[in-house]
């Protein structure tokens, strides 16, 4: 009787410790796939990385304190595109909202789509460098040999003369990279009664 019991509670712990093992993995797995975007959101509140701040206005204080901004661009492998800066720098005003331009340029014989990733240097002032308009929120599509110029309107934060590591810092670079992007297709079509295809709502 006693060795039924043993063997039923060393069931018993067996099962416990697999239940254990199939939650841990559970968990990592859901844990990897909100990794991700878990990060994107940290970089985008903290600027953490460089990663700029998006802003719904623009400043509504000016310094009397010059900064310049560097532009930067870069094309990722397999995106057959001319990109750069219309300006390759400029000074402006802490707090003061600019617009720039970028200019792109689809250099093969088919239709391309694109999407830019960005960060400025010091990465230290990614947190105080705010867009207001960027093409870098959604993606390019450019018809063969089409040139296109995109407008960048930002400002920076009067904020950063404040922290030990940003208050001296007297130009930031902001740096964009196009990487080729699948176009998002349009919303599915529906058949009607008719048999003709409608665009569904």
């Amino acid at each position: 009787m006693a060795e039924k019991e043993t063997v039923r509670t060393q069931k018993s712990g067996n099962g416990t410790v697999v239940a254990v093992c199939l939650t841990f993995v559970v968990g990592m797995l859901g844990m990897a796939y909100a990794a991700v975007p878990l990060y994107e959101m940290f970089c985008k509140v903290t600027g953490y990385g460089g990663t700029t701040q998006r802003v719904e206005q623009a400043s509504s204080v000016i310094l009397d304190k010059p900064i310049k901004v560097r532009f930067d661009a870069n094309t990722g492998p397999g995106l057959p595109w001319t990109f750069e800066p219309v300006q390759r720098e400029i000074e402006m005003k802490i707090g003061e909202t600019v617009m720039v331009n970028y200019r792109a340029r689809n250099n093969s014989t088919v239709e391309t789509t694109g999407q830019a990733t960005f960060n400025v240097t010091p990465e230290a002032t990614g947190a105080y460098f705010n867009k207001v308009q960027c093409f870098c929120f959604t993606e390019t599509t450019l018809e063969p040999g089409e040139e296109m110029e995109m407008p960048v309107l930002f400002f920076v934060d009067p904020a950063i003369i404040e922290p030990v590591e940003t208050k001296n810092v007297h130009t930031i670079t902001l740096s964009y990279t196009f990487f080729p992007h699948e176009k998002t297709k349009p919303v599915a079509s529906v058949t009607d009664a008719d048999g003709k295809d409608t665009d569904k709502l």
